[in-house]
């Protein structure tokens, strides 16, 4: 995949060849109105973060928006999304409601989880959505548990399960992957690497830093996908869900992406600079690219406020109703708990 000069695409040193194919003008704005409902959701829930109306743990997706827009445009209804905890973005491009999103973020009853959750735990069966996980690389293994199920069901169904670079060491991975690729799993694995995990980069903390050969040892074909443009993890996406769909077994997509904000809130990120941070800013931020192609395609300014202002007002509806929705009631501390 085509990648701007000095990219995070080609932080790993491999270049990508040739370019990735156009979108037509329908995609080009669906695209831009999906990683903009992303960006407008995570910069509102940072504000009300710090108001202390969003307690706990909240990673924000900001400058990933790409990866899972692009992903979720290759998928049918019956496809399933696993992630770990920067998981509003899935949500949302999983077409999960941005009021019940927000209102599980402020601990209300209108939540995903009753208010019971928080940022890390919410769950949609009726989206194919299954979290949202704390625990480090613990989303893995229930992707590819949700693949077997596939499997067994004789569907045609895809997991598609995302982790991080940091994520990437864990041991429930390997173990996942040599699982997938005997059972020839239909399960696509989404590698963000944003190169700093919790803090470190990938540099001090991966011996090999080509994500997309994760696999080879078990005989899984992976592919670095420049994660900043929409255009390429679609084109990507396609190939490897064709992949599983034809009984082929597992695949892993190296998102080449870079998250804007700190791991978390309480993360000042000072393992990096400024001038790196807004470097990718400039030169490669996924709404950006959207937005200039469409401008130079003869888009107006005008029509392409008009979707952020559209955006907006979801956006803003979504945080008045976290904000006044009630509290759980206290009897629901007592409720979906199992012996």
């Amino acid at each position: 995949m085509a990648a701007p000069k000095k990219s995070v695409a080609k932080e790993s040193g491999q270049e990508k060849a040739g370019s990735p194919p156009e979108f037509t003008k329908e995609q080009e704005l669906k695209a831009l109105r999906d990683m903009l409902l992303i960006r407008r959701f995570e910069e509102k829930a940072g504000q009300l973060y710090g108001m202390g109306a969003i307690g706990g743990f909240c990673h924000l997706y900001i400058g990933q928006e790409a990866v899972v827009v692009g992903m979720q445009m290759a998928l049918k209804p019956g496809d399933e999304v696993i992630t770990g905890y920067r998981d509003h973005g899935h949500m949302l491009a999983c077409e999960m409601e941005a009021r019940g999103v927000m209102a599980e973020l402020t601990g209300r009853r209108g939540g995903y989880s009753r208010g019971k959750g928080g940022s890390m735990h919410m769950f949609s069966k009726e989206k194919h959505f299954y979290g949202g996980h704390g625990i480090v690389g613990a989303q893995v293994s229930l992707g590819t548990g949700l693949a077997f199920a596939n499997r067994y069901r004789g569907n045609d169904n895809v997991s598609v399960t995302y982790f991080g670079d940091g994520a990437a060491n864990q041991g429930q991975v390997y173990e996942s992957f040599n699982m997938a690729e005997l059972w020839k799993l239909p399960v696509i694995y989404v590698i963000e690497n944003n190169r700093y995990a919790m803090g470190t980069s990938v540099s001090r903390a991966s011996a090999q830093q080509d994500f997309s050969k994760r696999g080879a040892s078990f005989n899984i074909p992976g592919k670095q996908v420049d994660g900043m443009d929409v255009r390429a993890v679609k084109a990507a996406a396609d190939e490897a869900v064709a992949w599983c769909r034809g009984g082929n077994g597992p695949m892993i997509l190296e998102m080449q992406t870079y998250r804007y904000r700190g791991h978390s809130m309480s993360d000042p990120a000072k393992y990096r600079t400024r001038e790196e941070v807004e470097k990718v800013r400039h030169d490669q931020d996924p709404i950006e690219q959207v937005r200039n192609r469409l401008l130079a395609a003869g888009a107006s300014e005008q029509d392409l406020k008009a979707i952020d202002a559209e955006v907006r007002e979801i956006v803003n509806e979504a945080a008045d109703f976290a904000q006044h929705d009630p509290e759980p009631d206290p009897a629901e501390l007592y409720t979906d708990i199992y012996r």
